[in-house]
């Protein structure tokens, strides 16, 4: 029990006296106040609750009835004792109908009375509690009424947004199908003349690399949403990202007509990260600055050192960014105007997979703009990393390797595969004879097959130099037929060089392929021209390696 507050109110200083002495000897911690009227108990209640009240039932001026009426008025809930002599029964009567808790007889028995007013103050203080656990219980199911309904304006938005970006992507993905259907036709059914002809093959081919990023940037974010997104991280160079992002972007500037300014510090640090992953954000941020740009307008591109962080700068002379919409820049199923998201195009997928990427490689993105009108700014900045020198010349050699643009020689202007035996093996029709082609136009003799069992008979028995397959095939997969043939001996063709082709790209699945016994992954769809490369260059390693072992 807390420490009771008790209000005493009696006209007899003697009683007045006793009571609190009684209750301090028996109530630890109690406090007593005591008054001689009603109209100064009157007073005392208005600005205390009290957790019980004695009174007499008869005083001058203001009796006890009185005064508990105007107690059930200012405090109906806190329990009053009546004191009463002998012979007032009918007093005591209205008390009880008045809303007395009890009646204390005069000459007072000590213990009934400690007895009552230790009920009275405990069903008062338990009154008290379960009030104030009620109204807690009240707080929280409003808190949680207003949690619920934010959550369901949150889960509304995110339907809607989600809606909206199913519209866009329906758009996006039809619109260059629709290209490439309709060229497609009409290169069977109709007779073209051969400008025409190319003009249906550039399309088709644009059209197609179109919806390659499209669905890679669906893919990426699905792996991010998941954390399926895996880095492989060294030190790189980014000078290097930079430039060749720009190279890869310039035809579009070009096109537009856009003034291109850079500011490129080539003596910035090298910072940690995945170089194919920082090349994307960069060529992302390229794209989005180059898609809001108008014709003939100006872009900036700066790469400079902040310290102890590498920051890029990437800025456009575009529409700019209102203020309202600058937080919401980087959420996915986002855009600015979905209302006309056809005078841009896109998913509006980009700037949310850049901040994913940059943050996951310890890095900070931030998007800045005047306002409407007036241009967007964007920044990444990347922690600088210290490695040793010998460390830095071999990654930065391997990764400008891998970021150099390609320079292929076009297929049909040269035949490295001349002489050599490819093994082809793929579940789909489709792919079987598009890879034929390329191979046998690369100079190749090509067997193809249908499953794992059909390419190990071919193998033991075609002895080919080369072993392409597929990695997702029904009942035998491109796994299982790997460990077969790498369980073979030599003179049965258990060490032919692999090459695995799939439309299975994440790095852990690359792994998985290179672990299992295939020397290179690549990923469907594939550039012609690096396929029959690659392959004349794993068929070579074959070559050398038989020469070397006659010797």
């Amino acid at each position: 029990m807390n420490e009771p507050k008790i209000l005493i109110v009696d006209d007899d200083p003697a009683l007045l006296q006793a009571l609190p002495e009684t209750l301090f000897l028996r109530m630890e911690g109690v406090r007593v106040d005591a008054c001689d009227s009603a109209i100064a108990a009157l007073d005392l209640i208005a600005s205390t609750d009290y957790d019980a009240i004695i009174a007499d039932i008869k005083m001058p001026g203001m009796d006890g009835l009185v005064l508990l009426s105007q107690i059930s008025k200012l405090r109906p809930d806190t329990p009053t004792l009546l004191i009463t002599g002998h012979g007032d029964q009918d007093l005591a009567i209205q008390a009880l109908r008045g809303g007395a808790y009890d009646l204390i007889q005069k000459p007072i028995e000590r213990d009934y009375f400690l007895a009552s007013l230790m009920r009275a103050i405990q069903s008062r203080q338990l009154q008290r509690e379960v009030e104030a656990k009620q109204l807690a219980l009240e707080r929280h199911a409003h808190a949680l009424e207003q949690i619920i309904e934010e959550r369901t304006r949150e889960l509304r938005e995110a339907n809607r947004l989600k809606d909206e970006f199913l519209a866009v992507v329906s758009h996006e993905l039809r619109t260059p199908l629709s290209s490439i259907l309709s060229w497609a036709q009409m290169l069977r059914t109709e007779n073209l003349d051969q400008a025409t002809c190319a003009v249906a093959y550039e399309v088709i081919e644009r059209n197609a690399k179109s919806q390659r990023r499209l669905i890679e940037d669906l893919l990426d974010i699905s792996r991010i949403v998941n954390g399926k997104l895996s880095l492989e991280v060294r030190p790189v160079g980014l000078l290097a990202v930079v430039k060749t992002a720009i190279e890869t972007m310039r035809p579009s500037i070009v096109a537009k007509g856009i003034q291109l300014q850079t500011m490129l510090d080539p003596a910035v640090g090298l910072v940690s990260g995945d170089a194919s992953r920082l090349q994307q954000v960069v060529l992302n941020l390229l794209s989005n600055a180059i898609k809001f740009t108008p014709e003939g307008g100006l872009m900036e591109v700066g790469l400079q050192q902040a310290s102890s962080q590498v920051e890029i700068v990437v800025k456009d002379s575009g529409r700019g960014i209102s203020a309202e919409f600058l937080p919401y820049i980087f959420d996915r199923f986002r855009q600015a105007d979905v209302a006309t998201p056809k005078s841009q195009g896109g998913l509006g997928l980009g700037l949310a997979i850049v901040r994913q990427l940059v943050e996951m490689q310890g890095g900070t993105i931030q998007a800045d703009s005047p306002g409407e009108g007036q241009g967007a700014t964007f920044t990444v900045r990347l922690p600088q990393t210290v490695v040793a020198e010998q460390e830095v010349s071999q990654e930065v050699n391997q990764m400008q390797a891998s970021l150099k643009p390609e320079g292929r020689v076009p297929l049909g202007t040269f035949r490295p595969l001349e002489g050599f035996r490819v093994l082809v093996v793929d579940d789909a029709a489709d792919a079987r004879e598009l890879l034929v082609a390329v191979l046998e136009h690369g100079g190749a003799e090509v067997t193809a097959v249908a499953s794992a069992a059909e390419a190990l008979e071919a193998l033991v028995r075609w002895r080919p130099h080369v072993l392409m397959s597929d990695i997702g095939m029904p009942v035998e997969d491109g796994f299982d037929l790997i460990r077969k043939v790498r369980a073979l001996r030599p003179e049965q063709g258990g060490d032919i060089p692999a090459l695995a082709l799939t439309s299975y790209t994440r790095f852990e699945e690359r792994t998985r392929a290179l672990s299992a016994g295939f020397q290179v992954h690549m990923s469907k769809p594939f550039d012609p021209a690096e396929l029959v490369e690659v392959t004349a260059n794993l068929a070579r390693r074959r070559t050398t390696k038989v020469l070397v072992q006659n010797q």
